[in-house]
């Protein structure tokens, strides 16, 4: 019996590594040194280099800044606010990511599957509910609700974080299910133990 053709990781062309510009091969190639494999998103992207470009340079300055909220954190509204924007890709890669941060192979899961039954602190389900929030119905987004996230210790600079991860992560989600990205198989298994 012949096996199956492999999947695709996006209905847009996905170009070779070797022909890319040579800061996004750079950029890659560190994140498979890091990682042991190319996440699908690098592949995916790199079909527009200078909107690569924005996009992590963007995700950088979102995921990787110091500040209050933990990188753990930062990964609880990517996964929760996936979720909501039925995105697989975010929700498997970063779900995986949230597990490495957490050191938990369970929160992850729980978040993604329903963040109020989570294990997780009243701070963070503040946190969460504001970038829920954002992310379906921003339009509404008002006083009361940086008041709800100042009783739990969230400034005004917090609350423009996770607006910030919110939104740009609806772009992210958006690109990711317009372009069929596939979550990488390494993804599903990453900090789950054993």
């Amino acid at each position: 019996m012949p096996s199956a053709a492999p999947f695709k990781i996006s209905r847009f062309p996905v170009p070779e590594l070797r022909d890319l510009p040579e800061d996004l091969r750079a950029r890659i190639l560190a994140v498979q040194e890091k990682s042991g494999f190319v996440p699908n998103v690098f592949l995916v992207l790199a079909h527009r280099p200078d909107e690569f470009r924005a996009f992590f340079a963007y995700h950088d300055a979102l995921m990787d800044k110091p500040g209050a909220l933990s990188k753990a954190e930062r990964e609880m509204i990517v996964v929760a606010t996936s979720n909501a924007n039925q995105c697989q890709y975010c929700v498997v890669a970063h779900g995986a990511i949230l597990r490495i941060r957490a050191k938990n192979p369970l929160l992850a899961d729980q978040v993604a599957i329903n963040y109020r039954k989570a294990d997780i602190t009243p701070r963070q389900k503040a946190m969460l509910d504001f970038a829920m929030k954002v992310s379906t119905a921003s339009h509404a987004v008002g006083d009361e609700d940086f008041e709800a996230l100042q009783a739990h210790g969230f400034g005004p600079e917090e609350a423009w974080d996770i607006a910030a991860i919110a939104a740009f992560f609806g772009l992210s989600n958006r690109m990711a299910n317009v372009s069929s990205m596939r979550p990488n198989d390494e993804f599903y298994t990453l900090g789950r133990g054993g």
